[in-house]
């Protein structure tokens, strides 16, 4: 599996628009490019067995983020409010993301 150049980055907030999550929103708090995934938080949730650590002298089941396809979400127009595809725009010399739909700047 080649590693994609994905334009979905940590802190923005997508929309899932497929699977059993779709129509929900969340911030992203990881995205792996190697996977294609991205993890929201809040969303596609998992229950984990662990075992008593050090860190976790207790164990027991943990709820935590599991990755969804990068495919399978939408980043959200600021402006618009609405789902749309990223592109990259140049600006002073140097490229940033934008929104297709309203042509928002997505990169502070």
């Amino acid at each position: 599996m080649s590693q994609k150049n994905l334009l979905i980055k940590k802190g923005d907030t997508v929309v899932v628009i497929s699977g059993k999550e779709k129509g929900k929103q969340g911030e992203v708090i990881a995205v792996e490019p190697k996977k294609e995934r991205v993890f929201v938080k809040g969303l596609n949730l998992v229950k984990r067995h662990t075992k008593p650590s050090q860190a976790n002298p207790q164990g027991g089941i943990i709820t935590k983020e599991a990755g969804i396809h990068v495919s399978n979400v939408m980043v959200l127009d600021p402006e618009t409010k609405q789902p749309t595809r990223i592109k990259k725009v140049e600006q002073n010399g140097s490229f940033v993301r934008a929104a297709v739909k309203s042509g928002a700047v997505l990169d502070k």
